[in-house]
């Protein structure tokens, strides 16, 4: 391979050289995200039905989705900074922490459906949860790390099209075992349909796989920055200066991190609101349904989990013209218009009088998701310390789970008194906070047109 060359680049120390990648290297780097997605996913559908169908009240629903943004407020920044200071000369830096999170997900994943109690599938849920972060915290810094400034966008747009795939695929699986398989979809006294229960297994068995063939397919590059060893020594100073050096960095975020935090903490609220309710709604307003022992539920929550596929579907497509777009009109612009598109398919679900208008209302979802899921990243990777991407990854999660923990410590009390419980009208609600940040995007974001770029050496070693 040629010498590596430096680029020098202000504010940051120099750099060196990141080599072109192909597509199938960018594809096996990202393919992980497939199966984390596949978790995500297959909670973000069921865990909603599986509270009613273990006797929650719709008041109670957010609350018990408080696991999600907690554990992520407080793994994420810590593996963030951890992985950053981890080298092993076959695991690397990121790969450790994907393979443990990757087993005990898949563990959790087995153990959900068979929940036989409330409080059993709450606890569950903090330990998925828990190790999903684990797993998919270092992979934002995967693309970081390994592309260069001209390539982070299609990285992170590749992670947005496995995440779509993954996504629609789990979203749909209930579904597709009960009516092409003959999966008994019917709760008897209150427990988890058949057709949940063997979703999850498949599910936990292929997020396994999927983050294996990352594993053994991709390798990482050996820490450049000379001042790493004195970094691992610093981390070995205990919990406490681990603490300092993340209250350090919170300190000093990079501005465009700031702005783009503020845009992030009303996107999310809006994703919140449909995971939270949206099944459930269509369900009870579209369908019908009395309770969630009326059969007409189950065919409705599986249906919504059908619409969820496909907007995920939509988010697999979308992404792979995304950069094209981005190119042509810039991040910001790119990422304002989709989120507005998401917040018209929220809003617009209110309205539907046929449920197969549904889908028509998860084409903006779709769109938006896939923005969301690559656009933040891909503007903010370029502003961010080479030696503390992980971190500041970390940190950045923040502010989607900040808004998610106000969601769940409050938005009980809104549904119970203020808005009758009417699930319909909460995941319009979100439409309207979604609108919100699309023109924060728009208005506050600054947006470098001369992004930093480094000097590219093809090299094909890491295939």
């Amino acid at each position: 391979m040629d010498k590596i060359k430096v680029a020098e680049v202000t504010p940051h120390p120099p750099l060196v050289a990141k080599p072109h990648l192909n597509f199938w290297q960018i594809f096996n780097m990202s393919f992980g995200f497939f199966g984390i997605q596949f978790g995500w996913d297959l909670q973000r559908a069921n865990m909603g039905p599986i509270y009613e169908y273990l006797k929650a009240s719709p008041d109670q629903i957010p609350l018990l989705f408080l696991a999600a943004p907690l554990t992520g407020l407080i793994v994420q920044p810590i593996i963030g900074y951890l992985s950053d200071r981890t080298w092993h000369p076959w695991w690397g830096r990121r790969r450790p922490y994907f393979f443990i999170g990757a087993v005990l997900s898949t563990l959790c994943l087995f153990l959900m459906p068979n929940s036989g109690a409330l409080w059993m599938a709450a606890g569950l849920l903090w330990i998925l949860d828990t190790s999903g972060n684990i797993a998919m915290e270092p992979f934002r810094a995967f693309v970081a790390d390994k592309l260069n400034e001209k390539q982070r966008t299609r990285g992170f747009a590749m992670q947005s099209l496995m995440i779509g795939l993954g996504g629609s695929i789990a979203s749909a699986l209930p579904w597709l075992l009960s009516n092409l398989l003959g999966v008994s979809r019917k709760s008897v006294d209150g427990n988890i349909p058949d057709s949940v229960k063997f979703a999850f297994y498949i599910g936990g068995t292929i997020f396994l796989l999927a983050v294996l063939y990352t594993i053994f397919t991709s390798k990482e590059y050996p820490p450049a920055d000379i001042r790493f060893k004195e970094k691992v020594k610093e981390s070995n100073k205990g919990f406490g200066g681990g603490f300092r050096e993340i209250m350090s960095s919170i300190k000093n975020m990079p501005p465009k991190m700031k702005q783009l935090a503020l845009v992030q903490f009303f996107t999310w609220p809006g994703l919140f609101l449909m995971w939270f309710y949206y099944s459930t709604a269509v369900a009870r307003s579209v369908f019908g349904a009395a309770s969630e022992t009326d059969p007409v539920y189950t065919r409705g929550v599986e249906f919504a989990g059908l619409t969820l596929s496909f907007y995920n579907v939509v988010a697999f497509i979308f992404a792979l013209i995304i950069p094209l777009i981005a190119r042509r009109l810039g991040r910001k612009l790119t990422h304002s218009f989709c989120l507005l598109c998401g917040a018209a398919g929220l809003i617009a679900v209110g309205f539907v009088t046929n449920k197969y208008m549904l889908y028509g209302c998860m084409v903006g979802v779709g769109i938006a998701w896939s923005s969301i899921l690559s656009m933040p990243y891909a503007m903010l990777a370029g502003s961010l310390p080479e030696d503390k991407i992980g971190v500041y990854m970390g940190i950045f999660n923040f502010f989607i789970v900040l808004p998610e923990i106000i969601a769940s410590l409050f938005f009980g009390w809104i549904m119970s008194h203020l808005l009758n419980n009417n699930r319909m009208l909460a995941v319009q609600i979100g439409g309207g906070l979604m609108i919100l940040a699309g023109l924060l995007c728009y208005f506050i974001v600054k947006e470098n047109k001369n992004d930093e770029e480094v000097i590219v050496i093809p090299d094909t070693s890491l295939a």
